[in-house]
């Protein structure tokens, strides 16, 4: 009778160690974590995250835009010299980022391009945050002169000339791309398509998330299955390290902007100013979520973010706090490529050098002193943040419709 008394109560508590998600104990080769460890965890997931839009444009989630948006992407056509596309510095090998230190256009540019992994899931687009939406991201490199260097009249006229292209512009904006219409609006509407598609590269499940949600569920045999090494790296970045005060949230990021405690300059005399910069660009901009252009009527919550935004002294400098989703794919680090590999950016922010942090600037940045296993571990579990099959993306085929078939057609 004693005997089964003691196996109703272990099985009352293996319920509750379940509902609770228990940390897992060194017996069975698991990482103890405390409650609060778990707390923040968990709040890194789920994923993937609920669907998203790219704001202020009603092409976004529409097959036929996303198709048109591919095709242009992929368009050296769209630059003036036939050389460049988008796919140019964001090239899908590299997780859709460039692999340089700074981005190499018609001239060398002052940071590198960030992933479009899941960037439809950030609030602001760019280092700086100088867009608001995906769309009005991807007009800057079209008409950059040390970018793409076209032109609306240039991108209105080599659409209009391309049939299966025209006939998905078309299909996709109720009108063709003709003389009759304003050069600026088919600019808009290309970008529009782009940023459709871009909106479509959401990653996939990774290592960590299978552990995530093994916890949440309290399965202490599929929480072993992650790596030892992954899981004192991952309690040191929710624990000691508190890298999780900026790196958030299933995107791991805040999605907003701090002082990374290295220079900005360009070159010799110039400095890179940063979200300040970055702001008074949205503001400026024709295509922000509150221009003519955006598909948000003025009174949408996503035009809030855009309309409240203000510059202050301590945006100076201050740069995009990346998702660390896929990191591992996409050194060289920081917005200007200033740290080679994972380890130089832990090394970086383990001897953090306090006095080049802005008088008004993140406070929550102290030097942790890490040690080489300890850096090696934060490592480890970042490397585990890259979903299995994220370089084994390929383009869509372009389905075959009437459009395709009319592009096939010679001409009258």
């Amino acid at each position: 009778m004693h005997r089964h008394a003691a196996r109703v109560v272990l099985a009352a508590a293996l319920v509750l160690c379940a509902g609770a998600s228990c940390a897992q104990t060194s017996r069975d080769g698991g990482m103890p974590f405390s409650a609060d460890e778990q707390r923040r965890i968990l709040a890194h997931g789920p994923w993937p995250p609920p669907r998203a839009h790219d704001p202020g444009n009603a092409q976004s989630g529409r097959r036929e835009a996303i198709t048109l948006g591919q095709a242009l992407f992929f368009e050296v056509r769209l630059s003036s010299n036939d050389i460049f596309a988008c796919a140019t510095c964001h090239e899908p090998a590299l997780a859709f980022a460039d692999g340089r230190s700074r981005s190499l256009g018609r001239g060398l540019l002052d940071r590198n391009a960030p992933s479009l992994w899941n960037a439809v899931h950030e609030r602001w687009q760019g280092w700086d945050g100088a867009a608001d939406s995906l769309w009005s991201q991807s007009i800057r490199p079209i008409l950059h002169p040390k970018e793409m260097n076209a032109s609306a009249a240039q991108v209105r006229e080599f659409v209009a000339g391309e049939r299966e292209l025209a006939c998905r512009y078309r299909r996709s904006f109720g009108k063709p791309p003709s003389a009759e219409v304003e050069d600026e609006a088919v600019l808009v509407n290309v970008a529009k398509a782009i940023g459709a598609f871009v909106a479509t590269l959401v990653s996939g499940r990774t290592p960590f998330d299978d552990f995530r949600d093994a916890l949440a569920r309290g399965d202490r045999r599929a929480m072993a299955r992650y790596p030892a090494a992954a899981q004192r790296g991952l309690k040191l970045f929710v624990g000691r390290g508190r890298c999780n005060l900026c790196h958030s949230g299933p995107m791991f990021s805040n999605g907003e902007f701090g002082d990374t405690g290295l220079n900005f300059f360009v070159r010799p005399g110039e400095v890179d100013p940063g979200r300040h910069g970055g702001i008074a660009a949205l503001r400026a901009s024709p295509y922000n979520l509150l221009g003519r252009f955006s598909d948000a009527g003025a009174a949408s919550p996503v035009t809030t973010k855009t309309r409240h935004v203000e510059p202050q002294h301590r945006n100076f400098g201050e740069f995009k706090v990346p998702s660390l989703r896929h990191v591992a794919l996409t050194a060289p680090y920081m917005h200007d490529g200033q740290l080679a590999t994972l380890d130089a950016v832990v090394r970086h922010y383990s001897e953090l050098n306090l006095e080049r942090i802005h008088a008004d600037g993140e406070r929550i940045l102290q030097p942790l002193h890490l040690n080489e296993g300890e850096r090696a571990d934060l490592v480890a579990f970042l490397g585990t943040l890259t979903a299995p099959d994220l370089q084994s993306w390929r383009p869509r085929a372009r389905p075959r419709d009437a459009c395709t078939v009319d592009a096939l057609r010679p001409p009258a």
